[in-house]
């Protein structure tokens, strides 16, 4: 049983591919890549969910603001799993520090949660920064908020 999203945003494989001018097959390798598409993503999200605009840099500490200036943030829900630590704690000589994390969810409204394992159909939630917290004081994050695909979708539930 998959949880009710807020929403779904659709592609077309085949006429991104004929646009792009690759195959198909590179095309559900690429969307599929949390790190790729969160570009393509966050702007989707941007305009059409959230009637709002990207942050003015990349470095912003947030992705998203709203049509009411909220700041959001966009993780995308893949193989390996989701994180909720800022990206700096994220990756090869990085570490996690609570702190850091708490911090980043008084900075935002929330994050827009986006299954791209579910290309090219792909569904998002949309989740407030207290829900996280709640999550992470019952401990159902784990140590460093990395959780995986499965368990994220538990969560949604």
């Amino acid at each position: 049983m998959t949880p009710k999203p807020a929403g779904t945003l659709s592609w077309n494989v085949a006429e991104i591919a004929k646009a792009l001018k690759i195959t198909e097959s590179d095309v559900r390798n690429y969307f599929t890549d949390g790190r790729r598409v969160s570009f393509i993503l966050e702007r989707r999200l941007a305009y059409e969910v959230l009637k709002g605009r990207l942050a003015p840099s990349e470095g912003a500490g947030y992705d998203l603001i709203d049509s009411n200036g909220d700041k959001w943030e966009v993780r995308s829900i893949t193989r390996g799993g989701i994180y909720f630590s800022p990206s700096y704690m994220v990756g090869s000589g990085r570490s996690f520090k609570e702190k850091g994390f708490l911090d980043k969810l008084k900075g935002v409204k929330g994050f827009i949660l986006s299954d791209v394992e579910s290309f090219p159909d792909v569904p998002f939630w949309i989740v407030s920064s207290d829900q996280v917290r709640k999550w992470w004081e019952a401990g159902q994050l784990g140590t460093t908020t990395k959780v995986s695909r499965e368990k994220i979708l538990d969560l949604l539930r």
